[in-house]
């Protein structure tokens, strides 16, 4: 899979939440912004303006979409946070998936 650059099923579901992540902080879905993510009222944030926090949670919780999502996406470069539209952000996490293998997966690769 790697030789012919397909994406693993575990990088498609980070990829997704990625992308269900953007729709939500940019408005494009109906759903309440605050209910999933909060977004974090730290000023000196290092990184992009949008880094989110993580709700309270329990440990039956963990694998939930507001508890994956927010440790990648605050690991994104701030041209991905600022994108026009869903197809621009797409086209950066394919450029940021070229140029950090395991930027997707939950484990790192060692091949």
């Amino acid at each position: 899979m790697v030789k012919l650059g397909l994406w693993t099923l575990e990088e498609r579901r980070n990829r997704a939440d990625l992308i269900e992540a953007f729709k939500l902080v940019k408005g494009l879905v109906n759903n309440p912004f605050d209910i999933f993510i909060k977004k974090s009222t730290n000023s000196h944030l290092c990184g992009h303006s949008w880094k989110l926090n993580k709700r309270q949670h329990m440990d039956m919780r963990k694998y939930f979409f507001s508890v994956r999502v927010v440790d990648r996406w605050n690991k994104l470069p701030q041209e991905a946070i600022d994108s026009t539209s869903v197809d621009v952000f797409k086209s950066l996490l394919q450029r940021i998936r070229d140029a950090h293998m395991s930027f997707f997966t939950d484990v790192p690769a060692f091949y």
